[in-house]
């Protein structure tokens, strides 16, 4: 027999699914021995901005000397990625270790109950218990799917609980309206855990959670966007801003950026009042070497400019296109294109065709996905040219011929073509 696959252990088709709920992980994690409980937790939920967020807050917690746990997801180029402390994959040696310990108990509850933990679950639980393991000082924790019922709600008692901008994705499993999905990602707030949150732009997604921090009696913060102050982007790739007259820069462009900072921002000092030693100069730190791959990310800096982008929501697809503007006012662009039949590609495309020269579509790696040829259909009845393409090899090809030196070349519709797209470049 061969050596033990932790990855292919995990992402055996078998337990894919996507089964939400706490029972399952809360039998697994009870078996393990509770690592859960050794460790403290910033939670973090929403539909745009949670993982940019969570690399602020995880980069200035680690800046102020905090062996510190990261949990995404998905991962972009290596599977490690998805769990991390102070910046570094986990190692394969530990991945392995803890995944075989994971495995042992998850076995013997589908031998007990019938019931295997989903890969999410066996996720979580490899993430928690390697954290524990680690000694980590404190973990931030980005949900995978809602909020209410995913495994991470697990945590009882989060030191701060943070809900990003929401809009509609998920809606098969998290409802169809934004009050309805605030109210699966409200499901992360606690008793009496300080809450910070995006200022809604939805009215009633935003009385949810105010309801919901009430009813927990925690307090809620709201960052006062009136008081960031956007500066153009610097020489050097870097964009300034300041928030409540103090001043801050991140080298991560889009013109959200700053917003997703402001609000990991509040969320950091609301650790601080908790007594967490986070200085000023830990905090301008933290932020600006916080790093994110495929978000608005500047792959390539050359004539055409190549930039690749994880939006994958119709408000993704928006910001992207406001981020296009700031970056590369008046110029045209040249999209790669690829997206999950169960997105709303359609407003997708609608956001950004308006700065298209052409569109080159590809059918991204994942059993949900849009042909490219169907998605070049809906493009082209938008009156613009839309060319299909067999992999994302001979997609990058197609738009560097497309493209002139002035134009700018961006990939986007799907987290899952990142590291797809990153290999072919």
């Amino acid at each position: 027999m061969g050596a033990f696959d932790p990855v292919a252990y995990i992402n055996e088709p078998r337990w894919q699914q996507s089964r939400l709920g706490l029972e399952r992980i809360t039998e697994l994690l009870e078996r393990m021995g509770r690592p859960q409980d050794c460790l403290r937790f910033v939670h973090v939920a929403g539909t745009n901005g949670k993982g940019s967020t969570c690399a602020y807050l995880a980069s200035v917690l680690q800046a102020s000397g905090y062996r510190t746990g990261l949990f995404t997801s998905p991962y972009v180029i290596e599977f490690a990625e998805r769990i991390r402390i102070d910046g570094v994959n986990i190692p394969h040696d530990d991945l392995m270790s803890v995944t075989l310990f994971v495995r042992e108990h998850a076995e013997a509850m589908a031998s007990e109950s019938g019931e295997h933990p989903t890969e999410f679950e066996l996720m979580t639980a490899v993430a928690f218990e390697h954290f524990a393991r680690s000694q980590c000082d404190v973990v931030v924790c980005e949900v995978g799917l809602g909020g209410r019922l995913d495994s991470t709600n697990i945590i009882q008692d989060p030191e701060v609980c943070v809900i990003t901008r929401i809009g509609l994705d998920h809606t098969d499993f998290l409802g169809d309206t934004p009050a309805a999905i605030a109210g699966e990602k409200a499901g992360i707030i606690k008793p009496s855990a300080p809450v910070v949150s995006w200022p809604q732009d939805d009215e009633e997604a935003m009385r949810v959670i105010e309801d919901a921090a009430a009813s927990c009696d925690s307090q809620l913060i709201v960052p006062d966007f009136h008081q960031l102050h956007v500066q153009p982007i610097v020489e050097g790739g870097r964009r300034a801003f300041a928030y409540k007259g103090r001043e801050f820069s991140t080298k991560l462009l889009a013109t959200y950026q700053p917003y997703n900072a402001t609000l990991a921002v509040e969320a950091l000092n609301v650790l601080r009042q908790r007594g967490w030693g986070i200085s000023q100069g830990a905090l301008v730190r933290g932020i600006a070497d916080a790093s994110w791959p495929g978000r608005f990310e500047v792959v390539e800096a050359g004539a055409p400019p190549v930039i690749v982008d994880g939006g994958h929501n119709p408000q993704g697809a928006a910001v992207l296109a406001d981020s296009l503007r700031d970056v590369y006012p008046d110029k045209r662009v040249v999209f790669v294109m690829s997206v999950l039949a169960d997105k709303d590609y359609r407003a997708m495309i609608e956001a950004v065709v308006p700065l298209a020269g052409a569109f080159v579509c590809a059918t991204p790696p994942n059993p949900r996905a849009l042909k490219a040829q169907e998605l070049a259909d809906v493009v082209r009845a938008h009156g613009v040219d839309a060319y299909v393409s067999s992999s994302f090899e001979d997609a990058l090809v197609q738009a560097r011929e497309l493209a002139t030196p002035e134009d700018v070349i961006c990939a986007f519709g799907s987290l899952y073509s990142i590291g797809d797209i990153m290999r072919a470049l």
